[in-house]
């Protein structure tokens, strides 16, 4: 696997590296950033997902997570949120293509040949940190916002053999109940609602797939203009109440969709992530 280093640098003594390498799952080059604490490992590690539009970058610059994961000895690893390139399929529209690979992998045309994140995510990157790094491959978190809290979640209850904890910040609860994930799921997966359901966090908690964790932590922002129509975290309560699965939900009055929300709140699951692992 042909992995490089393009830039690294010093941050609260660890070193904070910008990566590209080459996907077998993607079949393009991706690229992550991995926060590695000082010390000479091995590590477990976070890996954080991003919504809608974003890439690796957004995380690293704006969540100021780098503090307390440093103080928790922990990695961790942002990568973007879908392939790139001139080969690459896309859309118009911010919610489908190029920045909203939503963290499955499509069976669609012209999807399917690129958009393959989750086994990008599960596989590839991963892969290429514990290649390259002291990651321990065995004590892996996994996190994320908005299309990326529905990556989180829904990874991390369809391969619990990978991810011990997990987390999220205003994610897509129910994507096969929203428009965002209606239309996504119909590009990448086709119209057939029965397949919607294994990408679904909603429905994986209500089918009790939640159970190989002792917790999940969402937090909410109720001044989040996409709460109502997009993001429906009752939905997801209400099926862990069913299944008897346990859910801490933290809703926060003021706090938006943004960034500022997310640096507000991610040290409190850098350390929820730091006990399990």
């Amino acid at each position: 696997m042909s992995i490089e280093i393009l830039s690294t640098h010093r941050v609260f003594d660890g070193a904070l590296s910008y990566v590209r390498h080459a996907s077998d799952a993607t079949g393009t080059p991706m690229r992550f950033t991995i926060f590695m604490p000082e010390g000479a490992g091995p590590f477990p590690a976070l890996v954080y997902l991003a919504g809608l539009t974003c890439t690796e970058e957004n995380f690293t610059a704006k969540a100021g997570a780098y503090r307390a994961a440093a103080a928790a000895g922990l990695v961790v690893i942002a990568p973007d949120t879908s392939p790139r390139g001139d080969e690459v399929a896309d859309d118009p529209a911010y919610d489908l293509g190029k920045g909203a690979g939503f963290y499955l992998d499509s069976t669609e045309a012209p999807w399917s040949p690129h958009f393959r994140m989750e086994s990008y995510v599960t596989r590839d990157l991963i892969g290429a940190a514990a290649a390259r790094f002291p990651v321990d491959a065995a004590r892996i978190g996994i996190t994320g916002h908005s299309m990326g809290g529905h990556g989180a979640l829904t990874l991390a209850m369809r391969h619990p053999h990978l991810f011990r904890s997990v987390s999220a910040f205003a994610p897509i609860v129910a994507p096969s109940q929203c428009p965002w994930g209606e239309k996504a799921f119909t590009a990448y997966l086709g119209p057939e609602r029965a397949t919607w359901a294994a990408h679904d966090a909603a429905a994986l908690v209500a089918a009790g797939k939640a159970a190989p964790f002792d917790d999940i932590l969402i937090d909410q922002g109720l001044a989040d203009t996409f709460y109502e129509g997009q993001l429906k975290t009752h939905l997801i309560e209400e099926a862990a109440a069913r299944s008897g699965a346990k859910l801490s939900v933290r809703r926060h009055e003021g706090y938006d969709h943004s960034y500022f929300f997310i640096a507000t709140f991610i040290a409190d699951h850098i350390a929820f992530h730091a006990k399990r692992l």
